[in-house]
C-alpha cells in the first residue's frame, strides 16, 4: 500500500489507475471472440450458371417516331441501311410492314421524340405484339 502522509489536510489521494478491472474485460472479450470465430461460417452464394448464349443479332430493326408521329422502321444489315420503309401517320399500316419485313425474330427498338403522347407510343408497342415481335425495346438518352 503507498505511504499516505498523515501531514498538513489529512489523507492525500492516490493518483494510480486501477488495471485490474479492465484487463479482465479484455479477457473475457478475447476468449469470447476465440471461441465464436470458428462457429462463424462464411456465407456461401449460390450463382446461378448460364449456357452459350444464342449468336446476337447484328443489329435490332429501328422504329423511329417523329414530332408528326411519323412512323419510320429501318432495318440494317451489316451497318448498312438495306431497307427503310416509312410508315406514314397511320400506325394501323405498320403491322403489315413489320411482317413482311420479317422483323419477328429481331429484336425491335422504338426511338421517339420526347415531345408526343404516350399513348402513341403504346399504340406502336401494341401493333409490334400484333405482328408477333417478342422482344421491344425503348430507346433513351442519358443525362448528364
Amino acid at each position: 500500500m503507498p505511504a499516505v502522509s498523515s501531514r498538513g489536510r489529512g489523507r492525500r489521494t492516490i493518483s494510480e489507475i486501477n488495471m485490474v478491472p479492465f484487463i479482465d474485460v479484455m479477457l473475457v472479450l478475447l476468449i469470447i471472440f476465440m471461441v465464436t470465430a470458428p462457429l462463424i461460417t462464411p456465407s456461401m452464394i449460390a450463382l446461378p450458371k448460364v449456357g452459350k448464349a444464342a449468336k446476337q443479332p447484328l443489329s435490332p430493326v429501328q422504329v423511329l417516331i417523329s414530332k408528326d408521329e411519323t412512323v419510320q422502321i429501318k432495318i440494317k444489315t451489316n451497318s448498312v441501311v438495306s431497307n427503310a420503309r416509312s410508315v406514314a401517320g397511320d400506325i394501323v399500316k405498320m403491322e403489315p410492314a413489320v411482317k413482311a419485313a420479317g422483323a419477328e425474330a429481331v429484336p425491335v427498338v422504338i426511338s421517339a421524340d420526347k415531345s408526343i403522347k404516350y399513348e402513341t407510343v403504346v399504340q406502336v408497342m401494341d401493333a409490334l405484339q400484333k405482328a408477333g415481335v417478342s422482344r421491344v425495346g425503348l430507346s433513351v438518352q442519358t443525362g448528364k
